[in-house]
C-alpha cells in the first residue's frame, strides 16, 4: 500500500526450490479459437449430493491396488506410484466426461517420464527434447503428448509442505494442458496466462470429482484436504508481478481459476479467454509502478487512520464507529474480542493492537521460504482491519454480526468489495500488485478476515476465498444476495 499512490500491501517472494516449476507447461495446437467470455458464477452449491464431506478421509484410498501404469525411467517408489495413480484417475475421468463438453475424439496421455533432479548428469534423461539434469519440474509436453515429473525434489517437497493431494493437483494441472489443445479451447497464439488458468480450471473440475467420492485412488475432504490443495496453488504463483516471464497468474487468479472449474465444471473453463481475464482484473493492479516493489505501507496508527478514512468513504454508516489504536476492545458484552483487531457492537468501537497487527504483516521485504503459501505484506494486516470495519457496517444495517457461515462469509465478501474500491485510480491509499495475494494467504491460513464478531470462521478455506472473490469480482449486491 502507498499513500496517495498505490498502497504497497504486498511482498515479493522467491520460489527457489521450484526454479521453473510449472513455468514450462503448455500446449501447442493450430486452433486458437475459444468461446466468448462471461463472468464467473457466484452461485455454487457447496455441499453437493454424493460423498462430498467436510471432515471425511483425505488422501490416497487404503487397500486400493496401484494403477497398472509405468513411467519411463521410473524407480517404482512411492512418489512415482502417487503420480501414476493420479494420472490413472485423471485418464479415467477425462475419458468419460470429455465427450460431454468438447468436440472430437479424446486421446489420453499414455506415456510418462520420471526423473530425479539430484541424479548425476550422466544419469539424467531427456524429456520433451530437454535434459533433466537438475530440472525441478513437472510438465506436459505437447511435442509428443507426454507428462513428466521430478520424483527426487519436486514431489517430495510438495508432499512435505502440502500433502499427497497437492501432487494430484499438480498433475491435474498438467493433464489440463493435455486437454485444452485437443478440445480446441486454446491454440498456439493463446497467451500463456490463458493456457495456465485454463489448466488450473480443468484441474478444479477433476478436484470436484475427487471430492464427490468418485476417484478410484483418492479422497478429498472440503476442509483441511481442499485447503492444502489451494495452499499449494498459492505457493506456485507468479511471485514477482513485474517479471515478464510470469505465466501462471497471481495467487488470487490461480485460486479463482480452480474455483471456476470446481464450481462451474468444464463449461466454465471454456470461457477463460484473454477478454475474461482482462474483465476480472479490471482496475486490480497486476504489475508494480516504478518504486513500488519495496514500498510497503507501515502498519501503524497513522496508516490505520488513513485506511479508516477511506473505509468511511467506501461504506458510510449512519453512526460511524470509533477507532481506538490502544488495543482490542476489552469487556465488550457478549462478544469475544478478536486479536489483533476487534469490533464491539455495544460501544460501536474498533480496537486495534497496532504492534500485533504489524506482526501479522510479517517480513515485508526480502525473500521468503521457498514453496510457501504464506504471503507476507502489509495487506495481510490491513485486510483484517477492513474486516472489522465491515462488521460495523453490518451492525449499522441491522444485519447479524454472529455466525461464521452468514456474518463471517458476508464479512469476507464485503472485505473483497473494499479491496476492489481500494484499487481504483483515485483511491488513497491504493492497492499495489501482490496485495490480493496477501489477503488470499491470510484467508486460507487462519481466515480471520472471514470471521464473525467473535472470531468464528467456517473451516473451509475454499468457502472463505470464494466469499472474498465474490466481493472482489461481483460487488456488494452479490454479497447481499448470497450471504443473508
Amino acid at each position: 500500500m502507498m499513500r496517495t499512490q498505490r498502497l504497497r500491501f504486498g511482498a515479493v517472494a522467491v520460489l527457489a526450490v521450484f526454479g521453473l516449476a510449472l513455468a514450462g507447461c503448455g500446449v501447442g495446437t493450430e486452433n486458437p479459437s475459444a468461446p466468448n467470455a462471461t463472468a464467473p458464477t457466484t452461485e455454487t452449491d457447496w455441499e453437493v449430493a454424493g460423498s462430498m464431506t467436510a471432515d471425511g478421509p483425505n488422501g490416497p484410498r487404503q487397500g486400493v491396488p496401484d494403477a497398472p501404469l509405468e513411467a519411463v525411467n521410473g524407480d517404482g517408489g512411492k512418489y512415482d506410484k502417487l503420480a501414476l495413480n493420479s494420472l490413472a484417475d485423471l485418464q479415467e475421468f477425462w475419458t468419460a466426461v470429455y465427450p460431454e463438453h468438447f468436440p472430437g475424439r479424446f486421446t489420453p496421455v499414455t506415456t510418462f517420464y520420471s526423473w530425479d533432479a539430484r541424479a548425476p548428469r550422466q544419469q539424467a534423461i531427456q524429456f520433451c527434447g530437454e535434459h533433466t539434469y537438475h530440472v525441478v519440474n513437472a510438465a506436459y509436453c505437447s511435442l509428443d503428448h507426454t507428462i513428466g515429473w521430478d520424483r527426487g525434489v519436486l514431489l517430495p517437497q510438495v508432499v512435505a509442505k502440502f500433502g499427497e493431494m497437492a501432487v494430484v493437483m499438480v498433475l491435474a494441472h498438467e493433464y489440463g494442458h493435455a486437454i485444452q489443445g485437443q478440445a480446441k479451447i486454446a491454440g498456439m497464439r493463446t497467451p500463456t496466462i490463458v493456457l495456465e488458468q485454463q489448466a488450473d480450471c480443468l484441474a478444479g473440475v477433476f478436484l470436484r470429482h475427487v471430492a464427490e467420492g468418485d476417484s478410484a485412488h483418492f479422497t478429498l475432504n472440503t476442509t483441511d484436504g481442499l485447503n492444502a490443495v489451494l495452499a499449494a496453488t498459492v505457493a506456485i504463483r507468479d511471485q514477482d508481478p513485474s517479471d515478464p516471464q510470469n505465466a501462471h497468474g497471481s495467487a488470487f487468479e490461480r485460486v479463482t481459476a480452480v474455483q471456476i472449474g470446481y464450481a462451474d465444471g468444464a463449461q466454465g473453463c471454456k470461457k477463460i479467454t484473454p477478454t475474461d481475464i482482462a474483465e476480472r482484473r479490471g482496475t486490480l493492479p497486476v504489475s508494480f509502478l516504478p518504486g513500488e516493489e519495496f514500498a510497503q505501507l507501515p502498519v501503524d496508527a497513522e496508516s490505520l487512520t488513513m485506511v479508516g478514512r477511506a473505509l468511511l468513504e467506501i461504506f458510510p454508516t449512519s453512526r460511524p464507529p470509533r477507532f481506538d489504536y490502544s488495543g482490542v476492545v476489552r469487556n465488550c458484552p457478549n462478544v469475544t474480542a478478536t486479536q489483533p483487531v476487534s469490533y464491539c457492537p455495544n460501544s460501536n468501537t474498533i480496537g486495534a493492537d497496532v504492534p500485533g497487527l504489524a506482526r501479522r504483516a510479517g517480513q515485508m521485504w526480502g525473500e521468503v521460504e521457498p514453496l510457501s503459501a504464506a504471503v507476507d505484506g502489509d495487506y495481510n494486516a490491513f485486510i483484517v482491519f477492513v474486516s472489522r470495519y465491515v462488521l460495523a457496517v453490518q451492525q449499522d444495517r441491522k444485519l447479524s454480526v454472529t455466525g461464521p457461515d452468514t456474518a463471517g462469509l458476508r464479512t469476507a465478501c464485503l472485505s473483497g468489495v473494499v479491496t476492489t474500491e481500494l484499487s481504483e485510480p483515485d483511491s488513497n491509499p491504493r492497492l499495489s500488485a501482490g496485495d490480493l495475494d496477501e489477503a488470499v494467504s491470510g484467508l486460507l491460513t487462519d481466515g480471520l478476515a472471514a470471521s464473525d464478531v467473535n472470531g468464528e470462521t467456517v473451516p473451509s478455506g475454499y468457502q472463505r476465498l470464494e466469499a472474498f472473490r465474490t466481493g472482489v469480482l461481483n460487488g456488494e449486491q452479490a454479497c447481499s444476495a448470497r450471504y443473508r
